[in-house]
């Protein structure tokens, strides 16, 4: 069943707040890798409420946390979100700047995560065909849907072939 928008909004907001919650928790405990989490999490709940700005502020605090916690491949998740947030919100410079960073962090690790390495391609290369960059985009899209293959994601490997198919 599909709950009516009232009820949404209440239960995002109640999600919202329970996530404010186990970032108290985490700054209190001192686990800046939960933090980061959490952090990103807190995020993730602000932009599907429409609130953009604060997203950006949760998620740079993620990748502050994640930067004292020191695994980088933490950092580079956090910092891709950011760049979505920065996407969504037409500052496509910004956005392209997280992405490189991202990037750079996942090809500098010996094993990363294929998954987490598609996710953060593909946005690059919608940034990419946002900005004209139509070879680099299919560049990146050939990037990704290898590594949607690798895991298997059949919905990361068939975006992936409609894009190209698109930019062909």
């Amino acid at each position: 069943m599909t709950a009516e928008p009232v009820e949404n909004e209440e239960t995002a907001g109640i999600v919202r707040e329970q996530l404010t919650e186990a970032v108290a928790l985490c700054r209190g405990a001192g686990d800046e890798r939960e933090l980061a989490t959490a952090l990103r999490r807190l995020g993730h709940a602000e932009q599907d409420a429409g609130n953009n700005d604060i997203a950006v502020a949760r998620y740079e605090e993620a990748v502050a946390a994640a930067r004292r916690a020191g695994d980088p491949l933490l950092l580079a998740h956090s910092i891709r979100h950011v760049g979505d947030a920065h996407r969504a919100a037409q500052r496509l410079a910004r956005a392209a700047v997280c992405y490189d960073e991202a990037l750079a962090l996942y090809a500098k690790h010996p094993d990363p995560p294929a998954l987490d390495y598609a996710n953060a391609i593909r946005p690059m290369a919608i940034l990419k065909e946002a900005l004209g960059k139509t070879a680099e985009a299919r560049y990146l899209w050939t990037r990704a849907k290898a590594l949607y293959a690798a895991v298997p994601i059949a919905a990361g490997i068939a975006e992936c072939d409609a894009n190209l198919a698109r930019l062909a």
